[in-house]
């Protein structure tokens, strides 16, 4: 029985995490040994969906203050259950302004409101059953990309581990594995009037709807 029976909503935090697929840890590969980093990171990467982002499911995305696209970030959003484990899974789409690096994104192109599209409800589950996971990314009915899971860096486990090395997930809270890039290294990406829909077998799809300022 699924525990959670109305929309869902995160109750507590949502962490984001970058350069966690193959083909763009590959292509930042070169440019990792430049200043100011000066190596490969250690630790995963992460960054913070704030509240404001929350957008529940059948709504709209608004395009606000001259923003014209918006990058498609499909990805599998882990939930901590009351145990401090996961407790089961959600297909989200992590939208972002588009900009040049993916390795330090400032706020304002991640963090506007409604950019974090979310499903009816939570898959329960355990990483295990995810493992394999290919995630349909479909802009007008075209599909326009495959996320697949085995090509993480770090697979789900070894990333919570890494991330519990440093920090502390509490009941509620949401890891994101991280989301794909297309092979040039650009998401794929959607304006207004696009209808965009993620899906995967077991998950609730999320359909979003682009639409431009009121």
């Amino acid at each position: 029985m699924n525990p959670w029976t109305s929309i869902w909503q995160p109750t507590g935090a949502v962490y984001g995490t970058l350069l966690n697929f193959r083909r763009e840890w590959d292509l930042w590969s070169p440019r990792m040994t430049q200043d100011p980093h000066k190596a490969a990171p250690q630790a995963p990467v992460l960054y913070v969906k704030t509240a404001n982002t929350f957008s529940p499911a059948r709504q709209d995305l608004v395009l606000q203050d001259g923003v014209s696209e918006v990058d498609i970030g499909a990805t599998l959003g882990l939930v901590i259950g009351e145990d401090g484990h996961v407790a089961g899974a959600a297909l989200l789409c992590d939208w972002a302004v588009p900009h040049a690096s993916y390795y330090r994104p400032p706020v304002k192109f991640r963090c506007r409101d409604g950019f974090l599209a979310l499903p009816e409800q939570v898959t329960p589950g355990q990483v295990s059953d995810w493992a394999a996971l290919q995630i349909a990314v479909r802009r007008n009915g075209e599909l326009v990309q495959t996320v697949d899971l085995r090509e993480l860096m770090r697979a789900m486990p070894e990333l919570l581990a890494d991330v519990g090395e440093f920090m502390t997930l509490q009941p509620g809270d949401v890891l994101m594995v991280g989301t794909d890039c297309l092979a040039d290294g650009t998401r794929p990406r959607a304006q207004a009037g696009d209808r965009v829909e993620i899906s995967a077998t077991g998950f609730d799809s999320v359909v979003t709807t682009v639409g431009g300022a009121a």
